[in-house]
This record gives structure tokens, C-alpha cells and sequence, in this order.
């Protein structure tokens, strides 16, 4: 019926629409200035301020963000690993000589050194002269000199 009374009533039917659209606008203008009022009239409110939008700035404490001298964003060149070449087992220090029979006792190879450029550890030095003392048993003498003079040789 709406539709059939703007056909009919041409100009007027259109002013009343206008005046309808604007006494809605001011309508809700009026509710959201009483509601914003009423939001901000209460003492136990505390507003704080927005955080400034923009480039973050050097930060106290903290070091400055590093910048790229060419510009670049996120390229990351991964690092060759050192190639370290591998000899077979080392040559065997000298024979020990017990002090106590004279005998001569030969050093057995290390199997698996594990120090720079294939060379024997400390680690694989006390290995080395553990086991050979255990192998040699009677033959070594006193146990804990015998390694001892092993590893400080």
C-alpha cells in the first residue's frame, strides 16, 4: 500500500521520505551522543591513551634493531661446514717401558680418532691406555701407574 500511496502522491510521498530518512539520522545521532555521554560519565572509567600507529622507535634497554647495510630483508646464506679430512688411525707413540720388569710394551693404534684433522683426544689418549692395560694385565704392573704413564707420555 506504501508503494501504491508514493505512486499516487508523486512530490509529497518524496518530501516525507526525506523528512522521514532525517528524523532517523537524528534519531540515532542523539542515542549515540547519550550513550557515549553516559560511557564516559562514570568516575571509576580511567581512559587510557592509544598507542602511537607508525615505525617503532628504539626501545629503552634494548640495543638498536639491526639495519641491513644493502637493504636486504631476511637472506639468510647458510655456512658450508669445514671439511676436515679424515686420515686412518695415527701412527702409536713409542713403547712404555715398566719400570718395575724393564719389559717393553708396545701402544696399540687408536681406532676412531676423534680430535681435529684425526688426531687423538685426550679422551681417546685415556681410552687407549685403559684398554691396553686391561690387555696386558700382569705384564703392565701396577694398573693405575701404568696409565698414568701412558696417557703422560
Amino acid at each position: 500500500m506504501l508503494g501504491v500511496a508514493i505512486c499516487r502522491g508523486g512530490v509529497k510521498a518524496s518530501r516525507m521520505q526525506g523528512l522521514l530518512r532525517a528524523v532517523v539520522v537524528v534519531a540515532f545521532a542523539v542515542s549515540a551522543v547519550t550513550l557515549a555521554h553516559a560511557q564516559t560519565a562514570d568516575p571509576n572509567i580511567v581512559h587510557v591513551a592509544p598507542l602511537p600507529l607508525g615505525p617503532p622507535g628504539p626501545q629503552p634497554g634494548l640495543p638498536p634493531a639491526y639495519q641491513s647495510p644493502r637493504g636486504t630483508v631476511e637472506q639468510v646464506r647458510p655456512v658450508k661446514p669445514l671439511r676436515v679430512p679424515r686420515h686412518g688411525a695415527s701412527e702409536p707413540p713409542p713403547p712404555i717401558i715398566n719400570p718395575q720388569t724393564g719389559v717393553a710394551l708396545p701402544n696399540m693404534r687408536t681406532i676412531s680418532p676423534s680430535g681435529p684433522g684425526g688426531r687423538e683426544t685426550y679422551q681417546d689418549r685415556a681410552a687407549r691406555c685403559a684398554h691396553q692395560a686391561g690387555a696386558y694385565g700382569a705384564n703392565a704392573g701396577d694398573r693405575n701407574t701404568y696409565i698414568n704413564n701412558c696417557i703422560n707420555q
